[in-house]
């Protein structure tokens, strides 16, 4: 077997997870080409790197088993490549298969409500966070589960809602949003990452290919 073919064989071990980045290119702030950070993200030393939207959504694949550690290092990394004081949120792709649960059991689809997930960095991670919060009852409702909040809300009224005014508290700086429809397709792709990682580490053979030692 050819040095080549060995390479091409080999397939990057270690787990799947998605970063999160808080407040990356919203409202023309933050500004980071998603080219640019996959790049920043794979000098890190993690593989199979990909982005999703324009957002701040990275997936990639790493061999420590320390999401707060990957946080570090990410947050590191954007402050000294891009001179941004953005945190990212790590999470595996069991926390999102547990959150995708969470979020079909709690929500019910109403067309007339909006329905974002709240993630949280560790150091808020606690059902004390929602204390001093007066929810405007009949308007927005909000459930806390393990590492997020699920916060929901009718759209003609998204500007009388207590959640909204979050951001001007300084716990929004260890929160990140996303909605329901960026969360669903953000686990599909780790699914897709982690069922490729089940392989044996060789590719499929092609379709009708030919084996070497047909040919000679």
């Amino acid at each position: 077997m050819s040095l080549r073919g060995a390479v091409l064989n080999q397939v990057p071990r270690g787990a799947v997870y998605v970063a999160l980045l808080r407040g990356v290119n919203v409202g023309g702030k933050n500004l980071i080409s998603m080219k640019s950070l996959k790049a920043s993200i794979e000098r890190l030393g993690f593989h199979d790197v990909g982005t999703y939207i324009n957002s701040g959504n990275v997936l990639f694949r790493a061999s420590s088993t320390d999401a707060r550690a990957l946080e570090r290092r990410i947050d590191r990394m954007l402050l000294r490549e891009y001179g941004l004081r953005v945190k990212a949120v790590v999470r595996t792709c069991s926390d999102m298969a547990r959150l995708a649960t969470i979020m079909s059991r709690t929500w019910t689809h109403d067309p007339a409500w909006r329905y974002n997930v709240i993630f949280l960095r560790h150091a808020i991670d606690s059902p004390r966070v929602l204390q001093g919060i007066d929810l405007k009852p009949g308007i927005e409702r909000v459930a806390y589960c393990s590492g997020a909040l699920l916060w929901s809300a009718r759209l003609d009224a998204l500007t009388r809602t207590t959640m909204l005014k979050l951001s001007t508290r300084p716990i929004y700086q260890d929160m990140t949003v996303r909605n329901v429809n960026t969360t669903k397709k953000l686990f599909a792709l780790l699914q897709r990452m982690q069922a490729t990682s089940r392989h044996t580490g060789r590719r499929p053979p092609r379709k009708n290919a030919v084996s070497r030692n047909a040919r000679r």
